[in-house]
């Protein structure tokens, strides 16, 4: 079979070039696309530390690195919780929440071209497309977890 007629060297083709996409532009601002991503993430109120690298699919310890860089940049500061002390929330400083914009502002111009082009009616079935995607490979690691099992 040829690559191209893979799910995968689609999704995995497109996905590249808007990396790309996005680390020229967050390059301009001193950001890569990974750390627009983390500043996106974090609540006005604080993040706990633990919930960024799940909703990114980072690993804790390349997440852990990049707060430090954030935080030497100050950009994010971290402080303990009031009422659990084993719980470490993260909060943008000024400077961040203008970092957080930019890449904000990078997403939402990028969405709107898709959406002038593509059109919303194409892009709801492309949705719907990859939860199923999503909901057929999560189903797959389930099953072959409990087979190691």
């Amino acid at each position: 079979m040829k690559a191209e007629k893979t799910v995968d060297y689609h999704i995995k083709t497109v996905w590249y070039a808007i990396s790309r996409m996005y680390n020229t532009n967050a390059a301009k601002s001193d950001m890569s696309m990974a750390v627009g991503y983390v500043l996106l993430n974090i609540d006005k109120n604080g993040t706990p530390a633990t919930k960024i690298a799940p909703l990114l699919g980072l690993e804790p310890r390349s997440l852990t690195r990049m707060l430090k860089t954030l935080e030497e940049k100050g950009w994010i500061y971290r402080k303990m919780d009031e009422y659990d002390k084993r719980v470490v929330n993260v909060f943008l400083t000024e400077e961040g929440k203008l970092k957080r914009d930019v890449a904000r502002q990078g997403v939402l111009r990028f969405n709107s071209v898709l959406y002038q082009r593509i059109g919303e009616e194409k892009l709801q079935v492309f949705f719907d497309t990859m939860r199923e995607i999503q909901r057929l490979v999560d189903a797959e690691n389930n099953s072959l977890r409990a087979e190691s099992n």
